[in-house]
């Protein structure tokens, strides 16, 4: 075989939350675009199944989520066993799929397929989109040949590893948004009117969703306020069913949400930040106070560095302090410094690079996997 691989065929384990899945389908259309062949490796969780329903052109196969305990604890030894297992099965998958190489986009789900990898003498790869690496990455680092980064801030927790910054890989459908009109019409909106975005997050967002819809926000301003599933009815109550004021608990269609947008609220997971940067919204930035390591912190504070973002810990805001600020990213000078700040972090490339990294490795095993 030459150096070229004909069909390569790539094996994605994005599995468990948005952070990881969104960016891997990323690099699937821009793999698959190119030529290749992807299976999709991901966990049961609901964020999963709907994407899976969402992208049926991809093969999907489920694999279990791992999270990992505490090193004393108890149920290492159970963990322990079920990370031999999958390992087994990811196996099993990687040789029926013909697989060429592995790609993990995060978290301990892409533990068992890297090491399956290397286990059968193929590429394996790992990609972290925080500016503060996880555990989880930094382990399974040791089993790959490269480690692909969404910030160059990160690359110093991966000593004498192989990294290559390729920023985060963003879904085509957010490339290129509706026009704002077809995005206000279907939230029910009015296209003329300045429109806030709100985005708890899947985790922990009840404080965060009660701080914006108690908030005494400008008059006339609207709000596509993204609440969650559990927490959908209470955020629409709190708001007292303002005009102009639209509580979804989940939401299937970012780019129309994004489109009608002029600034947002939200955590500061890397794949949220990934697609403000892409389409250069001006944002108030509240990190999860939860995050592994608090690395939402350290995201939000590369972004507010730069001047693209506020940055505020939830526990320094109350509902005024939210209208005061979003007032003041709404402001036409504001806005446009935020907005052109927010698009200087993008790489809307960055599929295609972390694509190109991979074939770079093949090409130089001699087309062997």
């Amino acid at each position: 075989m030459g150096n070229q691989i004909a069909d390569p065929g790539l094996v994605i384990a994005c599995g468990g939350t948005g952070g990881h899945l969104f960016p891997g389908l990323a690099v699937a259309e821009a793999w698959t675009a190119a030529g290749g062949r992807v299976l999709l490796l991901v966990s049961e969780k609901p964020i999963d199944r709907e994407a899976s329903r969402k992208y049926d052109a991809y093969r999907f196969e489920t694999i279990p989520a791992l999270p990992k305990p505490a090193t004393f604890s108890p149920k290492m030894l159970p963990f322990l066993l079920s990370v031999w297992t999958t390992i087994g099965r990811c196996r099993r998958l990687l040789a029926e799929f013909q697989a060429d190489a592995v790609l993990g986009m995060g978290g301990f789900t892409s533990l068992p397929p890297v090491m399956a990898a290397r286990k059968l003498g193929i590429p394996a790869f790992v990609h972290d989109s925080n500016a503060l690496p996880g555990k989880a990455n930094r382990i399974t680092s040791r089993w790959c040949d490269e480690v692909f980064l969404g910030m160059a801030a990160a690359e110093r927790h991966f000593p004498g590893k192989p990294c290559v910054v390729t920023g985060t890989p963003v879904r085509n459908e957010l490339l290129s948004l509706p026009d704002r009109a077809t995005a206000a019409a279907k939230w029910g909106l009015d296209p003329g009117r300045d429109t806030l975005l709100v985005m708890g997050g899947s985790q922990g967002a009840r404080k965060l969703n009660s701080l914006v819809a108690s908030a005494p926000l400008p008059a006339g301003l609207q709000v596509l306020h993204i609440a969650g599933p559990g927490d959908e009815e209470r955020v629409r109550k709190e708001s007292g069913g303002r005009e102009g004021y639209q509580v979804v608990g989940f939401c299937d269609d970012m780019a129309s949400a994004y489109a009608v947008a002029d600034a947002v609220v939200a955590r500061s997971g890397a794949s949220s930040l990934t697609e403000l940067a892409e389409i250069g919204l001006p944002s108030l930035l509240v990190p999860f106070p939860y995050a592994a390591e608090d690395h939402q912190t350290v995201n939000a504070r590369v972004f507010a560095e730069a001047g693209a973002a506020y940055l505020h810990q939830e526990s320094e805001l109350d509902a005024e302090k939210v209208a005061g600020l979003v007032s003041r990213m709404l402001g036409d000078g504001e806005r446009r410094s935020l907005s052109a700040a927010a698009k200087s972090l993008s790489v809307p490339d960055a599929a295609t690079r972390v694509g190109d990294a991979i074939r770079q490795v093949l090409e130089k095993r001699g087309g062997q996997s």
